[in-house]
């Protein structure tokens, strides 16, 4: 596989170049912002980067989409006056140190970690997040499954997994993977996260008919996802 540039623009696009006994070019853009581009053996590179010009605007769309799932969480001190999200809300970190059973709790605008030392802070609240993450976001998941029984699909599983370049994928077998770091954006957020993988069950690739689908099952999509790149940038 070859690796190479080209210009849009102001825009440098990196993509992989592979040579196969196809017949066509073909341009991919995968979830982990990689271009991949397939031509026919002997294909010269000026024909093929006339055609990423032609092509770059659903490129650089489509890596723009794709960027939105990335978590970009910010580094946490995990100490008390630093804020954390939940359900798309700012808490305030408030760390106590006792004898008692530790625990982490929601207390008005307050996050309450009561710990033995303050370097379990972390791990007891990221536990929490988790089993959070574990009961809401399954409660989330299934009225919406249960409206794309019209369509004559249903997931085979709900599935959380740590992923630090996606909130969400679905698999060739159909099991939905969520991200557990959701349980930190609105709930129309995550719902938006949900619907989008509910429409890959149907159209795996981002086509016109997946987007129609998906404008067809969340009507304001775009308002979520545009809170979710915001709310966790």
């Amino acid at each position: 596989m070859i690796r190479r540039t080209f210009n849009f623009g102001s825009a440098t696009i990196d993509y992989e170049l592979q040579y196969s006994e196809r017949e066509t070019l073909g341009i991919t853009v995968t979830p982990e912002m990689c271009v991949i581009v397939t031509a026919p053996n002997g294909t010269e590179i000026n024909k093929i980067e006339s055609k990423l010009t032609k092509r770059a605007p659903w490129i650089i769309r489509n890596i723009s989409y794709f960027l939105s799932f990335h978590p970009k969480t910010p580094k946490r001190k995990y100490v008390s006056g630093e804020t954390h999200l939940y359900l798309g809300r700012q808490y305030l970190l408030k760390v106590i140190s006792c004898n008692e059973e530790e625990s982490v709790k929601l207390k008005g605008k307050y996050l309450v970690v009561k710990t033995k030392t303050s370097t379990k802070t972390r791990a007891l609240l990221e536990n929490w997040y988790h089993e959070q993450a574990k009961k809401k976001l399954n409660s989330i998941a299934l009225p919406l499954i249960e409206k794309f029984k019209q369509h004559k699909v249903t997931p085979t599983a709900i599935e959380l997994r740590n992923m630090p370049k996606r909130w969400g994928s679905c698999t060739a077998k159909g099991k939905i993977i969520l991200n557990p770091e959701l349980i930190k954006a609105p709930k129309g957020s995550i719902e938006y996260v949900i619907t989008h993988e509910l429409c890959h069950l149907i159209h795996h690739d981002h086509t016109n008919k997946f987007f129609d689908l998906q404008s067809k099952e969340m009507k304001d999509w775009e308002k979520w996802k545009l809170k979710l790149e915001l709310l966790l940038a």
